[in-house]
């Protein structure tokens, strides 16, 4: 039995790649979008090669205006039907909000926020016409409260992490599930560069940063048992228990209410 077609962004490199590799290993044909084609067709590869499954890559720059839609519209000239959409495409600065530059700023909204709103407006339609679909998003921990030298990356995460419990609601019954993975501080690149340029960064214990192929696995399985809210790690769980449990009785009071006017 053929499975569900999974889309993932940023897929080249991190916590997306992993995802990749995750979705491959269990069967799903997985779509690959990244800027850098060729670092899409040696993952591409690596994986038809492990896993025997199709894999397609599409070069997308998903910080333009335009991306998204461009995006979508090569999906559907490709006539390919996406089963699985994950957002996981995003960008993180560190530093004071005053000392930054204003169009990095608004990048990181452009990319975290707007292009993962409208992927998942354009990939939504399909997937409720259909009545089955997926969609995870990468947010953060960084989502469940404000990070003073963080502050746009943890307000964009926190948007992620607040429109995912609202779709994951209002989608109730309609066989269609939304789910926020939501990690720590995890082995990739955004971490290298954030200790670069940040010295509380270099000073993090190795014990905190998670492996990307834990979290990966963990997101795999959040997303396809229709988990709204997963924290990779026992001990993160265990940490944001009590705030997780405040946002379970509130998105469920909520979702009873909001449901009546849709």
């Amino acid at each position: 039995m053929q499975r569900p077609k999974a889309l993932i962004t940023g897929a080249s490199g991190g916590i997306g790649l992993e995802l990749a590799r995750e979705f491959a290993a269990h069967g799903h044909a997985v779509i690959l979008i990244a800027r850098n084609e060729g670092r899409l067709h040696e993952v591409a590869a690596e994986l038809t090669r492990a896993h025997a499954v199709e894999a397609t890559v599409i070069a997308a720059d998903l910080g333009e205006r335009n991306g998204p839609a461009a995006l979508f519209a090569d999906v559907q000239r490709r006539n390919l039907d996406i089963d699985i959409l994950v957002n996981n495409a995003g960008v993180m600065d560190t530093g004071a909000f005053q000392d930054a530059d204003t169009e990095m700023l608004l990048g990181i909204v452009r990319l975290n926020v707007e292009a993962l709103t409208a992927l998942t407006s354009l990939f939504l339609k399909p997937m409720t016409a259909r009545g089955k679909g997926r969609i995870l998003n990468l947010a953060s921990l960084a989502g469940f409260q404000p990070l003073p030298s963080m502050a746009v990356y943890a307000a964009s995460k926190a948007y992620v992490l607040s429109l995912t419990e609202a779709l994951a609601e209002e989608l109730r019954g309609k066989g269609v599930t939304v789910s926020a993975l939501c990690p720590g501080f995890t082995d990739t690149n955004m971490i290298e560069s954030a200790k670069r340029e940040n010295a509380a960064f270099r000073a993090l214990p190795s014990a905190l940063i998670a492996d990307p192929k834990s979290v990966a696995r963990e997101g795999y399985r959040a997303c396809m048992s229709g988990e709204v809210i997963r924290v990779p790690g026992v001990a993160l769980q265990m940490a944001t228990g009590f705030i997780q449990a405040q946002r379970s009785i509130t998105r469920t009071l909520t979702g009873l209410l909001g449901r009546r006017g849709l």
